[in-house]
């Protein structure tokens, strides 16, 4: 009797051991299915992040949302300015194979418990990344925020300040419902007219976000004096409230402004050239007036005493003003243009004369002692009469002698010897500077007719208030 084959469903050795080992399989891929399935080839990249961000190994890699990969390792890395960064083990499918170059890397929450993944955004290059090479750090783009550094905004300042404002913005809107009816109501056609404003805003040629750069770097730059701005518009409180104390001085300034600015637009252009003339002044006078530091203490004595006889002055030139008024009139007779000119050829024809004359008045002062002496003679004397002033000279002894009378010339011999000069020197004309009359000196034994022999100097009686007394 044959025996029949043996089938494996009879024996349960083999059935068990079947059940492990596909259990042990599932168990193995489950494990393993993070990483990537067994014997599956797949795209490897490395890329390089600020910071890793609570990511984990296994977690996905998404591009638009799909799963295309996971995190197979992270490792820190130590930049050439010595900053620390993460560099991620990315096991990629090959679908994406290659990447473009210009791709950016982020990590972002998956949800609010903590859970990351990586999102990569592909780029438009034609160039991609080949099997292990490193997405460099400046693709990691944006900088992103996490929810600890949006919660870290809310410190305690903060939450008391958003406190503050919902009670005072609730206090601000109890009861005023109608007035919020209304506006609603009456919003409608601003958000019409808003429609083409932010359009016109949202347009590229508005280069609005480098406008907002600009403010950020304005406030940037402003950030080291922002206690000094403070102190400014404390500074600010103080002034508006001293000058609300003459609000209604200013108000009525402000009324007047505009008929004032419309005065000074038609005076100022008349006005230009007076101005440009008295700065050409001022700059001709600073010279002057750089000099005049010497003499300051004589010119404020000056002012002071002048301030009185100033005063004095109103009155005098209103008794002035017939006198001017005739001094006019003599002007303006056509008898007076003859005279001055009858005066003027006067002049030139006295001018050598006066020009000859001058030296004898300056250097030897003549005229003045001529004056003197004749003023002299008419009024000092006594009930008897007036007199010259003389001085007594006793003439010499002797026969001819000039005392009396004489025979013949007082030429000597003896004592009696004659001295006259009827020309003496004088200054002017080019002579030399000489005052002999009243200078010549006696000379013993000599008859002298004329001029002395030699400069008699220019020694001369001086003429005082003080001579006569």
């Amino acid at each position: 009797m044959r025996r029949g084959s043996a089938s494996i469903a009879a024996n349960p050795v083999l059935i068990g051991a079947a059940t492990t080992l596909v259990v042990l399989v599932a168990v193995f891929l489950a494990y393993n299915a993070n990483s990537g399935l067994p014997f599956v080839p797949t795209y490897e990249l490395r890329a390089d992040i600020p910071n890793a961000a609570n990511l984990v190994v296994g977690n996905d890699v998404r591009i638009g949302g799909t799963r295309v990969g996971t995190v197979s390792a992270i490792d820190p890395v130590v930049r050439r300015n010595g900053a620390v960064a993460a560099r991620l083990t990315l096991k990629l499918d090959t679908t994406i194979k290659p990447l473009p170059v210009d791709s950016t890397v982020l990590v972002r929450p998956r949800s609010a418990l903590g859970l990351k993944y990586v999102e990569i955004t592909k780029g438009t290059s034609s160039k991609g990344f080949d099997d292990g090479d490193t997405v460099p750090l400046r693709n990691a783009k944006p900088q992103p925020v996490e929810i600890d550094e949006v919660l870290n905004t809310f410190d305690a300042k903060t939450r008391r300040a958003a406190q503050v404002n919902l009670l005072n913005f609730g206090n601000a809107l109890a009861g005023r419902g109608a007035d919020l009816n209304t506006f609603i109501n009456e919003v409608n056609p601003l958000l019409v007219n808003l429609v083409p404003v932010m359009r016109n805003l949202s347009d590229p040629r508005t280069r609005l976000p480098q406008f907002f750069q600009a403010l950020e770097r304005g406030a940037r730059i402003v950030a080291p004096v922002a206690q000094t701005q403070a102190d400014l518009f404390a500074n600010l409180d103080t002034t508006f409230s001293a000058l609300s104390d003459v609000s209604d001085d200013i108000r009525s300034s402000i009324r007047g402004g505009p008929a004032a600015l419309d005065a000074a637009i038609k005076g100022f252009p008349v006005q230009r050239p007076f101005l440009a003339n008295s700065e050409a002044l001022f700059r001709e006078l600073k010279p002057g007036v750089h000099a005049l530091r010497k003499t300051s203490g004589d010119l404020a004595d000056a002012f002071e005493v002048g301030t009185p006889a100033l005063k004095r002055s109103v009155a005098l030139n209103k008794r002035l003003s017939s006198s001017f008024l005739a001094l006019q009139r003599f002007a303006e007779d056509p008898l007076t243009t003859l005279g001055v000119r009858d005066l003027h050829n006067l002049a030139n024809i006295l001018n050598p004369t006066l020009a000859d004359l001058r030296p004898v008045q300056t250097v030897c002062n003549y005229i003045t002692l001529w004056f003197r002496n004749v003023s002299s003679l008419l009024s000092e004397g006594d009930k008897n009469g007036t007199w010259q002033r003389f001085i007594v000279v006793a003439a010499p002894s002797g026969p001819n002698n000039e005392g009396g009378p004489a025979s013949a010339p007082a030429n000597g011999p003896g004592p009696n010897y004659l001295h006259t000069n009827p020309l003496p020197n004088t200054p002017g004309g080019g002579r030399t500077n000489e005052c002999e009359a009243g200078n010549e000196p006696w000379l013993p034994g000599r008859s002298v007719i004329g001029n002395v022999p030699g400069n008699q100097g220019t020694n001369h009686d001086v003429t005082t208030r003080d001579v006569n007394k």
